[in-house]
C-alpha cells in the first residue's frame, strides 16, 4: 500500500507538469502556423488544489549513530509498518481496489491514498469523489445502516471491545468478529517480520517488546507488550504498531484503529527532557480541582523522549499528522507503569517552520511575533502529552472509565484536557523555576498553534478541542481581535482562563458527564463568521494545511 503512495507522490510533479494551465475562455495560444487563435482549455482538476495545500516532507534522520544490525531491521520495521495501512483501509473504508478503479482523476487517486477512502479529512470529512455521500459516522467498524439504538439493545458482551468489529450474520443480526480473526492474513505477516527484527536486536529490551508485540496482534491481548514496550530503556530504534487510537470511531470512540510509527530516538535531547517526569506528582497535587478529581497518581515510571520519525502508516498517517505520542492509552498501564511521552522532534520543526510562523505573520499582533519560538512550540507539544497522564482515568461515581462514560466525545475532551493542562504545567514548573523562558513566549506560540489546530476541522478530535478552547478563551477575554485582523494575548487573563477551563474539563470527565461534555461542544464548538474569514484568510495566504510525508527506504538511503 505504501509503495503504491510513494510511486503517486514522486509522479506528481510529472503529473502536474502534463495539466492544463486556465480554464477562462479567451486565452490564447501559438499554434505554429503564424497565427494566434483562441483555445478552451480544460479546467483544472480541482482535487489538484487540495494536494497542493500539503507540504511535502522528507521523513529521515542522521542514520550514522545505528549499528549495522540496527540497519537491518529498520526495512523490516517499515514493511511491517506497511501492513497497517492495509488494515486501516479496511477499517476506514473497505476495498481500496474497488475505490481506485471507480476514480478517473489521477489526483483524486492520490488524494483517496492520502485520506484512505473518498473522503476529506481536512475538509469536515466530505466526499471529494462523485456518488458518494456523507462517511459513515463508524467509518468501517460497523454496518453502514446500523443505528446507535441497535448496537446499544444487542446483547453482545464485547460489543465496545477496542479490538472487534461489528457485522451482521445470515440472519441480519449483530454479531462480533474479533481482530485477531478479521485480519488474521495481515496479522500473520507482521508477526513474522516482528520476530524477524527481533533476531537482529543487540539489546534486551527491545527484544522482548518486539517479541511480545508479535504475540500481541495474532491474540488481541496487548497489555503485556504495553508493559513490555514502557519497561524498554535500551533502545535506539522504537515501533509503534497495531490498533492504537480511537479517533476514527465518531459513532462511539470504541473501536481502535490500526497504525504504525518507525522512530529513531534522539539520545541528547532525551536525556534534556528526564527531569521534568519527577514533577508530575506535584502537578497533578496542583490541579485546580478538589482532591477527588486528582486521587489517582500518574506512574511513576513514566518516559519523556525525544525521537525523529522515519515511517508513518494507517492512522497516524491521515489528515493532521501527528508530531507527539502519549502511549499506551489502557489505563491499568497507566496507573502502574506510567506512560511514554514521544517527542516527534523532526516532523514537529516541519510544521513549525512552514505552517505556525507563516500563520503568526497574519494573525498574531506584530508587537507580540517575537514570542514565536520553537522552543516553545516544542515544550507546548511535549506537556501536551505528559498531560495526559494527569487528572483521572476512572470516574468517581462508578461510572467506569473515563473513556466509555463519554463515549464518542472522549477523544475531543482528552485532547482538550490534554492542551490546557500542558499550558498549565508550563505555568506551573515556570513558577517553580524548574522550566527556563518567558510565559510570553509559550502563551503566544499557544494561541498561534490553536490557528493551526482549527483548520483540522471541527469534526476532528484536535480541531474540535481548539474550536471549544478559542470561543472559551475568547469569552473570557484571553485574547481579541484587532482592527488590522491581528489578535492580541492579554496574559493575565488567558492565565486565568487556563485555570478555569482545566476546572471544568477536570470536573465532567471526573464525573463521567457525557450530557455536560455534550453541552460544552454544542457551545463552543462551532466557528463563527470572522473565525472563519480569518481561517479563510490563511488559506488564500497558501500557508499550508499540514504536511505529506515522502518517505521510505529511497528517503532514507538504505533501498539499495
Amino acid at each position: 500500500m505504501k509503495r503504491f503512495k510513494i510511486t503517486f507522490f514522486l509522479l506528481l510533479p510529472l503529473i502536474w507538469s502534463c495539466g492544463s494551465g486556465s480554464s477562462e475562455e479567451g486565452n490564447s495560444e501559438y499554434t505554429g502556423s503564424g497565427d494566434m487563435k483562441k483555445t478552451e482549455k480544460p479546467a483544472e482538476d480541482p482535487v489538484k488544489k487540495k494536494i497542493e495545500a500539503f507540504a511535502e516532507f522528507e521523513l529521515k534522520t542522521d542514520l550514522s549513530k545505528l549499528s549495522a544490525k540496527e540497519k537491518q531491521m529498520i526495512p523490516l520495521l517499515i514493511k511491517a509498518a506497511q501492513y497497517m495501512d492495509s488494515i486501516f483501509w479496511l477499517e476506514s473504508y473497505g476495498d481500496r481496489n474497488e475505490l481506485m478503479q471507480r476514480i478517473q482523476s489521477p489526483y483524486a487517486r492520490i488524494y483517496a491514498e492520502m485520506n484512505y477512502g473518498p473522503w476529506d479529512r481536512m475538509d469536515e470529512d466530505k466526499p471529494f469523489v462523485a456518488g458518494f455521500g456523507p462517511k459513515p459516522l463508524g467509518a468501517n467498524f460497523y454496518p453502514h445502516d446500523m443505528t446507535k439504538e441497535e448496537f446499544e439493545k444487542a446483547p453482545l458482551k464485547d460489543k465496545a471491545d477496542l479490538y472487534t468489529l461489528i457485522r451482521r450474520d445470515s440472519a441480519g443480526k449483530l454479531i462480533t468478529v474479533p481482530y485477531r480473526d478479521a485480519f488474521r492474513y495481515y496479522n500473520d505477516k507482521v508477526s513474522e517480520l516482528l520476530l524477524e527484527a527481533a533476531d537482529l536486536v543487540e539489546t534486551p529490551g527491545l527484544f522482548q517488546y518486539l517479541v511480545s508485540r508479535a504475540t500481541a496482534i495474532l491474540s488481541d491481548e496487548y497489555r503485556q507488550s504495553d508493559i513490555k514496550w514502557m519497561q524498554m530503556k535500551d533502545n535506539h530504534l522504537d515501533i509503534v504498531i497495531g490498533p492504537v487510537e480511537t479517533y476514527e470511531d465518531k459513532l462511539f470512540g470504541y473501536k481502535a484503529a490500526h497504525e504504525a510509527y518507525v522512530l529513531v530516538k534522539d539520545l541528547e535531547w532525551s536525556e534534556r527532557l528526564k527531569k521534568y517526569l519527577s514533577y508530575l506528582p506535584a502537578l497533578q497535587s496542583a490541579l485546580p480541582v478538589p482532591d477527588k478529581y486528582k486521587r489517582e497518581k500518574p506512574g511513576a515510571r513514566s518516559d519523556l523522549n525525544a525521537y525523529d520519525a522515519i515511517y508513518y502508516a494507517g492512522e497516524a498517517n491521515t489528515g493532521g499528522k501527528t508530531i507527539a505520542i502519549n502511549l499506551p492509552n489502557d489505563e491499568y498501564v497507566q496507573l502502574h507503569y506510567g506512560s511514554r511521552r514521544l517527542q516527534l522532534k523532526n516532523v514537529m520543526q516541519a510544521k513549525f517552520e512552514k505552517i505556525l510562523v507563516p500563520i503568526s505573520r497574519l494573525l498574531i499582533d506584530s508587537k507580540q511575533r517575537d514570542h514565536i519560538r520553537f522552543d516553545a512550540f516544542f515544550t507546548n507539544t511535549m506537556f501536551h502529552e505528559v498531560a495526559h497522564g494527569l487528572g483521572i482515568k476512572n470516574t468517581i461515581n462508578g461510572r467506569g472509565p473515563v473513556r466509555t462514560a463519554l463515549k464518542e466525545h472522549y477523544s475531543a475532551i482528552e485532547e482538550g484536557k490534554a492542551d490546557i493542562l500542558g499550558l498549565f504545567m508550563v505555568t506551573e514548573l515556570l513558577k517553580r523555576n524548574v522550566l527556563e523562558g518567558d510565559i510570553k513566549d509559550y502563551m503566544t506560540t499557544f494561541m498561534a498553534s490553536i490557528f493551526r489546530s482549527i483548520r483540522f476541522g471541527a469534526h476532528e478530535a484536535h480541531g474540535l478541542a481548539n474550536l471549544i478552547r478559542f470561543n472559551y478563551f475568547k469569552e473570557k477575554g484571553a485574547f481579541s481581535r484587532n482592527s488590522d485582523g491581528t489578535y492580541t494575548v492579554h496574559y493575565d487573563k488567558m492565565e486565568a482562563a487556563i485555570n478555569d477551563l482545566s476546572r471544568l474539563i477536570l470536573t465532567l470527565q471526573g464525573n463521567g458527564d457525557y450530557e455536560g461534555v455534550k453541552q460544552l461542544v454544542d457551545q463552543y464548538g462551532k466557528t463563527d463568521a470572522q473565525l472563519q474569514a480569518d481561517l479563510e484568510r490563511v488559506n488564500n495566504a497558501g500557508i499550508p494545511v499540514d504536511i505529506r510525508f515522502k518517505q521510505g527506504l529511497e528517503v532514507l538511503g538504505l533501498n539499495q
